[in-house]
């Protein structure tokens, strides 16, 4: 007979089972209702009378952080932002492509150091951003790409244009993230800014699923029956559908802050200043090559370039600080790169990498010392375990470095005959270019001769968009900016197809800047629908066209080298025609008008300048004496 003494044991370890029991599933209702929104309900209201719409709340961030443009191509998935932007006054400019449209931010992003914004509708209209936004990437451009995405409940369900867009941008952004309810909106959009402009800047993607943008209604609509369900299954249907129409639209339209985060931008230490400094100082041949990321805030490009000519290093430019000191500054040198680093005794790589551009760090002595400043570490140290080793590696912003060494600096002089040496060689380049301007060609007109009219032509205001292989690389060479942020080219990503969208945003940001497009004929076949986008929306830009029917970059190392055109063949197109068939100025320079180059260009800039965007055809000679390497 079982006695109460070894009863109790039992009883105690039943009690405690179904007290651990207990916890478990109260526990485990407690975090399924966490999960279904409801503690998160009782305390914050649904509006269901209110017809306001998620697309409200993503203006009112973009306005917050001062952007003025939205760049777009429509789709039903994105509406409800377009309507609500315009409303803010944010100008909505769609484009014939979405490429464009990212591209044209990436400008706005370059030019006004602040984050340029592209929205794109879900599925095929993302999917057609993926180079522009890799683009962006490479170039380290701010960049805010929102995209409309299947409602929350019908993805993976086989919805319209549904495809997993998070893994597609997670390789190709600082930040990605899916809203899954109104209220995120606008915290998500102020993470998202902020992540673009922090640290090493990059293209940041927001998804905003159709039923955070719409009304309460108009999803409520769609998402949840009319009819009164019926049986136990539907019951439970309907009261999750509910459930989760409420969690969508709870506290959506409490007040928040919408106004910019601080931003985290890293900066040199005292003691790597000090560091360089007196590397600078013992030096006898120093060189500066400076980069894109010089010019990024919070260091202005005007007081950038005083610290440049207070320093007095001769310098050499690259990407976007080219025209950072004019036209003709003597401390500004062009040509024989390689030459001079080989014989500088120190050199600082301000912004500037050891990638394919600087033949992976080989075209460094290995005797200079070198100092190396850059926001990101992975890209600063790229190759230094190869082919070359800095002195000093300075993780850091590239303006504020360049302020900071002025001060350590002040007073500092190098040895004239330095520059003079560099100067000279930069000379002789320059006179064989004039040599090659006038050798005869086979058939129409000389490029490189018509390239210098160009840089004859150029007037102080103007902005150069550069897109195209062999034509562009030559004109890099003899077409200089005007000034600091007057130069847009793809960056080391090397993308065809930026023209438009960079001429667009440079055009939006500078109205009164003369913006005028250099195109490769191969390179314009991406742009050219766009003129109907320049001319809808009153733009007016200019293009130049090298046309000399062909992928000539390509072909001028495939024919001796595998003995074959293939592919490389192109037309003389009339682009000119078919500019005008978008209802823009079309004009021709051919051998028939040589000796008109001039009066053709300034009749172009009148038509802009009446508000006409133009573009001119120029057929050009297949010649094998230009420099056809890059130069960006």
């Amino acid at each position: 007979m079982e006695t109460a003494a070894t009863a109790a044991p039992a009883w105690g370890f039943f009690s405690s089972f179904l007290l651990l029991a207990f916890g478990t599933l109260v526990a485990a209702l407690l975090g399924a209702a966490h999960r279904l929104g409801l503690f998160y309900q009782l305390m914050h209201k649904v509006d269901t009378a209110s017809i306001r719409h998620g697309g409200e709340n993503v203006a009112a961030v973009l306005k917050a952080h001062g952007v003025r443009f939205l760049f777009t191509l429509v789709g039903g998935h994105i509406s409800p932002l377009l309507v609500a932007c315009e409303k803010l006054g944010i100008r909505v400019v769609d484009t014939r492509h979405e490429v464009t449209a990212v591209f044209a931010a990436d400008a706005v992003a370059r030019l006004t150091g602040t984050v340029g914004v592209a929205a794109v509708t879900a599925g095929p209209g993302l999917t057609n951003t993926v180079t522009a936004v890799k683009n962006a990437q490479i170039a380290q451009s701010p960049v805010l790409l929102l995209g409309g995405a299947a409602s929350t409940l019908l993805q993976n369900r086989g919805a319209l244009q549904a495809v997993d867009q998070m893994s597609l941008f997670r390789p190709l952004c600082k930040f990605c993230a899916s809203v899954r309810r109104v209220r995120d909106i606008i915290p998500t959009l102020r993470a998202a800014m902020a992540a673009a402009q922090s640290g090493t800047p990059g293209p940041v993607f927001v998804e905003l699923p159709l039923d955070v943008l719409y009304p309460y209604f108009m999803v409520q609509k769609e998402m949840v029956p009319a009819k009164p369900p019926k049986g136990l299954m539907s019951r439970a249907v309907h009261w999750y559908l509910a459930n989760s129409l409420a969690n969508l639209f709870a506290g959506a339209w409490e007040p928040q802050p919408e106004g910019p985060l601080p931003l985290d931008i890293p900066q040199a230490s005292p003691q790597q200043v000090q560091r360089c400094v007196e590397i600078l100082s013992r030096a006898k041949r120093p060189l500066m090559l400076i980069g894109s990321q010089a010019l990024l805030p919070p260091t202005s490009a005007d007081k950038l370039r005083v610290a440049v000519e207070t320093l007095g290093i001769p310098c050499f430019l690259a990407g976007m600080a080219r025209g950072l000191l004019g036209r003709n500054h003597p401390l500004y040198f062009r040509q024989n790169r390689r030459a001079a680093l080989k014989k500088a005794d120190v050199v600082v790589l301000a912004g500037t990498v050891c990638d394919f551009r600087l033949s992976y760090g080989r075209v460094l002595s290995r005797s200079s010392k070198i100092i190396v400043v850059n926001r990101d570490r992975k890209e600063m140290l790229i190759n230094s375990d190869i082919f070359w080793k800095p002195q000093e590696a300075v993780q850091g912003d590239v303006g504020s470095f360049v302020v900071k060494l002025v001060e350590g600096l002040r007073g500092q002089m190098w040895a004239s005959d330095w520059a003079e040496e560099l100067r000279q060689a930069d000379q002789q380049k320059e006179q064989t270019f004039r040599e090659k301007a006038l050798m005869p060609v086979a058939q129409h007109l000389n490029p490189v001769r018509v390239l210098q009219l160009v840089e004859d032509t150029l007037p102080d205001n103007s902005i150069l968009v550069v897109d195209g292989g062999d034509f562009v690389g030559t004109a890099a060479y003899l077409v200089k900016p005007r000034g600091p942020l007057c130069w847009l080219d793809p960056g080391a990503f090397g993308t065809l197809g930026v023209g438009a969208g960079f001429a667009l945003g440079a055009k939006l940001c500078r109205p009164d800047a003369e913006v005028w497009c250099l195109f490769g004929d191969g390179a314009f076949g991406y742009s050219l629908i766009e003129f109907d986008t320049f001319v809808r929306h009153k733009i007016p830009v200019m293009a130049l066209i090298g046309n000399d029917a062909g992928w000539t970059q390509i072909s001028r190392e495939q024919v001796p080298s595998l003995g074959s055109n293939v592919a490389c063949g192109l037309a003389y197109t009339d682009y000119h025609k078919a500019a005008q068939g978008l209802g823009a100025q079309g004009l021709l320079l051919s051998r028939e008008n040589e000796d008109q180059v001039v009066k053709v260009l300034r009749d172009a800039q009148q038509q802009c300048q009446d508000g006409h965007p133009v573009v001119v055809n120029i057929l050009i000679g297949r010649t094998d004496f230009r420099d056809g390497s890059i130069a960006m």
